[in-house]
């Protein structure tokens, strides 16, 4: 008797509201856990992904399962779309990292919810729901192994977001901020793929430009250089996220280069050494971040620095004089965000102990336009207003000259990349 086909709808849920927030990041990148456990599914389901930043989700598609991931900010706008497809009649799972986070509150939305990485319980699952026996609740204890994971479906990516494609070599990172969400979820472990699979499917985009979703690259360095050197014959052009310590090898730097790495974003997070320490991200030298950067761009690799305002030590000051040392040191573009204490982060844990969070509506918590906290040394108006003027600053045109004439790594790039991010910056502060 032949299997009857099912369908299967994937959300990749992103609220209106984290959208408009979003709109000045000019670029917005295929986000790849849907293709990629959309490859997992038997080929005796049909698979449908819906992204929202592309098109809105269909209530009137009849499928036999949804299936959500979503971020913290987008949790509530998730839950109603999942909350409709139930009254509808429709099983629905949930995953992904608010899920992780918050897997009893996810669980009055959902017949069944995702805890963790979901790579080793996917395939079980849809086995189990196919024979009307699945469980409720698939929690990761232990990161499963990437060693014969397959690639993502190239099919069911539709963002056009000026790359070839995007893919990971490596999940999680070994370190333990206490602000990150990486550590909850992966317990600070690092997984890797064969490089003989990552060179494969990187090889097999036709484009040029490519990007590599991991946590950060750097978390290993030996498999990292056997990684670049599997890359290079293939004379693609990548960008990837790293820490501070990608700075600290020349070997690193130089194969990173010669494979074709035009940009590294580095989590510098702030330019306060009392900050970093206070949380968990003392490896971070404050008084090396000049030097490092100088390493990076002698490799011709471009800089992106992340950069987090309102720890506890940091006063109103501390916007001037950030925006004044990556305008001294020449990097190229940057990400500010707002301290953001994610629910099940130490982060958060502390704050709630001592009374400081301000709101525990989720889509507040998008890192830029609201403040969810009660900073210790400036008021949430002056976090706010700080961090609108370091992305003011930082865009505007003589800040954009002054930081590309003193390292013009990449500029036939940068420069148009700065001027777009400028022009999204004076378009959402008008709009707003």
């Amino acid at each position: 008797m032949a299997t009857a086909v099912r369908t299967l709808l994937l959300i990749t849920a992103s609220s209106p509201e984290i959208q408009r927030v979003r709109r000045r990041r000019v670029l917005n990148f295929q986000q790849i856990t849907m293709p990629y456990l959309a490859a997992f599914v038997p080929p005796r389901w049909t698979v449908i992904h819906v992204d929202e930043v592309v098109r809105p989700v269909d209530f009137g598609l009849r499928v036999d399962l949804v299936a959500i991931t979503f971020h913290t900010p987008s949790a509530p706008h998730a839950y109603a779309i999942a909350d409709q497809f139930r009254q509808q009649g429709t099983p629905v799972v949930l995953g992904g990292p608010h899920v992780t986070l918050m897997p009893d509150e996810a669980q009055a939305h959902a017949d069944v919810i995702f805890a963790g990485a979901a790579e080793s319980h996917w395939p079980q699952f849809l086995r189990e729901f196919e024979a009307g026996r699945h469980r409720q609740r698939y929690s990761s204890t232990e990161p499963p192994t990437l060693e014969d994971v397959p690639i993502a479906r190239k099919d069911l990516f539709h963002r056009r977001d000026h790359t070839a494609g995007v893919l990971f070599a490596t999940r999680g990172c070994p370190h333990h901020c206490d602000f990150c969400t990486l550590p909850v979820m992966y317990q600070s472990r690092v997984r890797k793929r064969p490089v003989e699979a990552v060179a494969d499917e990187y090889g097999s985009f036709p484009g040029k430009v490519i990007i590599l979703w991991d946590d950060n690259i750097a978390s290993d360095m030996e498999y990292a250089k056997s990684l670049f050197r599997a890359l290079a014959p293939h004379r693609k052009w990548w960008s990837s996220q790293a820490s501070i310590h990608a700075a600290q090898d020349d070997e690193f730097l130089e194969l990173a280069a010669r494979s074709g790495c035009k940009q590294l974003f580095i989590g510098l997070e702030s330019i306060s050494q009392a900050s970093l320490n206070e949380v968990q991200k003392p490896f971070n030298r404050v008084s090396d971040y000049a030097r490092a950067i100088e390493r990076i761009h002698s490799h011709g690799i471009a800089v992106q620095a992340g950069v987090v305002f309102g720890f506890d030590n940091d006063e109103p000051a501390i916007f001037a004089k950030t925006l004044d040392f990556l305008e001294a040191t020449g990097v190229q573009n940057a990400t500010f965000n707002i301290l953001t204490p994610f629910p099940g982060t130490r982060l958060y844990h502390r704050f709630e102990a001592e009374g400081r969070i301000l709101t525990r509506d989720w889509s507040k918590y998008n890192s830029r336009a609201d403040v969810v906290f009660r900073p210790r040394r400036m008021s949430s108006e002056e976090l706010l207003a700080g961090y609108e003027y370091a992305n003011h600053r930082f865009y505007s045109w003589r800040s954009v000259c002054k930081r590309l004439s003193r390292s013009p790594v990449g500029l036939p790039w940068t420069l148009p990349l700065n001027l777009a991010y400028g022009f999204a910056s004076s378009l959402a502060r008008f709009q707003t």
